[in-house]
């Protein structure tokens, strides 16, 4: 039975838009063009998907998007919007959105998110047994993000999911790589043979060739038994090599013969065993130089790099950032049995607004802290006090004479005024979507103080020059 789907816009074009795009026979699609009419078909019948505008006549979409969570929370609500992103972002997944897409949308971004909502109704429909729960772990329905970088990796992994190319996924520590690889693996014909990864930054040389290829007793100091090798456990399946550019350049000959040959000797042992595996690799070093440095093989790395996925850094998906956020918490609530619900507006702008060297991995420890410092049901600004510049007042040495009084009011005076003009320059941007000369119209400066502003605070624009603009905060 194919999936019924309800567009709820007060827009002619973009419910006409949507039927385009979905209308081809695979959904049932229904359209209607207020909140009222939507919540009395919601009751009146059964839908899979409503796809939801924020701003209407009569009813907004977010009090459309609460009362349909509250009576159906079955039913997966995508919203989209045409306002700031991060703003309509915190407010719908607080009241339970599975995901939101910016107007406008290609078609490719509103067909993956419905294939992505429909994907997590068929998982939690199915009584799975527990292998089937893992493995559901790493289906494209658990890797968050709706952000044009990774609309890209998802359709890159639906690519070469199903074939059984190497494939070669690269990008800074903390962006998620080993998420990619499980999808990629858990959404191939292999799915149901090992996920064996590896990572090759934490073994010596010898004791890393003995996990990738096994040994045999007596073969090196402390083989006291037989050993079976990651390439004999991870036959028929997958085998994920993490940091790769760590290998040496032996253990690196000996992985090409692997790969070419497909057999592969234990250490010690003169038998040759046959190994049929498919190789998914990771780094977040730059090969090519490597490669031309000479400490990474050339014909290894054509070998290993036949399809190429870039992960993006957190910096370059900022509009992922609250559903990520919801989604730790949401996590961390479960495991630390905490009361916690939300984000205050300043604790998600702070979020926002920080630029995440340590990519997803830092932001997933940042909530975990902010969870376990959290009091009440939310987590405010003061709980992030670890990516904050500003200091916390209870940081701050108490002044002991007047002297260092009058200095400590100037220094909190002068961080006040900052906060403040960071905020007015970042939220300027935001309405009018990271546009320079837009914002400054706005805001009734003069583009050239607006430009200062944005040099004084290191808000750059991806795109931009002194005499340009840009859509989007790099």
């Amino acid at each position: 039975m194919s999936a019924r789907i309800l567009v709820v816009d007060d827009e002619e074009i973009v419910l006409k838009s949507c039927v385009r795009i979905l209308g081809n026979g695979e959904f049932q699609l229904e359209t209607v063009n207020n909140g009222p009419d939507a919540l009395r078909r919601v009751e009146d019948s059964h839908y899979d998907i409503v796809i939801l505008d924020i701003v209407m006549p009569e009813m907004d979409g977010l009090e459309v998007l609460q009362r349909i969570k509250e009576s159906h929370p079955d039913i997966e609500v995508i919203m989209i919007t045409g306002l700031s992103q991060i703003d309509i972002a915190v407010r719908a997944m607080k009241r339970g959105a599975f995901d939101y897409l910016p107007k406008p949308f290609e078609p490719d971004e509103l067909k993956l998110v419905v294939d992505r909502a429909l994907e997590r109704r068929r998982l939690l429909r199915e009584n799975l047994n527990l292998k089937s729960e893992v493995g559901s772990k790493y289906r494209f329905e658990n890797i968050i993000g709706s952000s044009p970088p990774m609309q890209s990796v998802y359709r890159l992994i639906a690519q070469c999911a199903p074939t059984n190319s190497t494939v070669l996924i690269t990008g800074e520590s903390g962006t998620g790589k080993e998420l990619i690889a499980r999808a990629i693996h858990y959404n191939s014909l292999r799915k149901d043979k090992p996920f064996v990864p590896v990572d090759c930054n934490s073994l010596s040389e010898t004791l890393l060739e003995s996990e990738l290829f096994g040994h045999i007793k007596g073969s090196f100091t402390g083989a006291v038994s037989n050993k079976r090798g990651m390439f004999e456990i991870a036959d028929g399946g997958t085998l994920f090599l993490d940091e790769i550019g760590n290998l040496s350049l032996s253990t690196q000959a000996k992985l090409l013969r692997v790969l070419q040959e497909r057999e592969f000797r234990a250490v010690g042992d003169t038998r040759t065993q046959t190994t049929n595996i498919r190789l998914v690799t990771a780094t977040n070093k730059d090969l090519k130089a490597m490669v031309a440095s000479g400490s990474f093989r050339e014909d290894l790395y054509y070998r290993i790099n036949i399809f190429p996925i870039q992960m993006p850094p957190l910096r370059d998906r900022h509009a992922d950032i609250p559903a990520l956020a919801f989604h730790f918490l949401n996590v961390f609530r479960n495991e630390l049995g905490r009361e916690v619900t939300e984000f205050s507006e300043g604790a998600m702008n702070a979020l926002a607004n920080h630029p995440w060297p340590g990519n997803v991995r830092e932001l997933e420890n940042t909530v975990h802290r902010a969870m376990i410092l959290a009091s009440g049901k939310v987590i405010r600004r003061a709980h992030l006090a670890n990516i904050i510049d500003a200091p916390v007042l209870s940081d701050v040495d108490v002044p002991r004479t007047s002297e260092e009084l009058k200095r400590a009011k100037k220094v909190a005076r002068e961080k006040s005024v900052e906060e403040i003009e960071k905020r007015f320059v970042l939220e300027a941007l935001r309405r009018n979507g990271w546009n320079v000369t837009r914002s400054a119209e706005e805001t009734g400066m003069q583009r050239a103080n607006f430009q200062a502003l944005l040099k004084k605070y290191h808000i750059r624009i991806r795109g931009a020059t002194p005499d340009t603009d840009a859509s989007s905060e790099s």
